[in-house]
């Protein structure tokens, strides 16, 4: 691991984000392994909740099937999980209501959770498996909707 991957270890630990990941995977029925630059795989989880290939908590990825199959999908998807374990790091215990708040405000804006989401934009939207949003300037749906003076 490099130094950087070791601060961001060690803050998830402290900030108990990896241990709450731990739980999580374990309460799923995960099986546990190492993965590259300090993560953990959490392969075979089994709850529905949430709707994605992968997702991380600390420093675990969850997945459903197993890395292998998922990165034979997504080739990046370990590199964007990585980003989110990061922004753990960062944010800590603050992390996941933020991540809500984004996902709710893309919902509403963009009609999905990631295109408007900080926090997947930030880890990168096509490395998530994400489709990017093509346009390169945004306006928000209702501008166009209801303000007539605009016309």
């Amino acid at each position: 691991m490099e130094p950087g991957d070791r601060l961001r270890r060690a803050a998830n630990l402290l900030n108990l984000s990896t241990i709450v990941g731990l739980a999580v995977a374990l309460g799923g029925g995960a099986r546990l392994r190492h993965g590259p630059r300090g993560l953990i795989f959490a392969e075979g989880y089994r709850h529905r909740f949430p709707d994605a290939g992968a997702f991380t908590v600390g420093d675990v990825i969850l997945t459903r099937s197993d890395v292998p199959h998922l990165t034979a999908r997504l080739p990046d998807v370990v590199a964007h999980e990585h980003r989110h374990a990061v922004q753990y790091a960062v944010l800590g215990p603050w992390f996941l209501p933020a991540y809500l708040l984004a996902a709710s405000w893309s919902l509403m804006r963009a009609g999905d959770p990631a295109t408007r989401n900080v926090f997947e934009r930030h880890a990168g939207l096509v490395s998530g498996g994400y489709l990017t949003d093509q346009t390169t300037e945004w306006t928000p749906r209702w501008r166009a909707e209801r303000c007539s003076w605009r016309r």
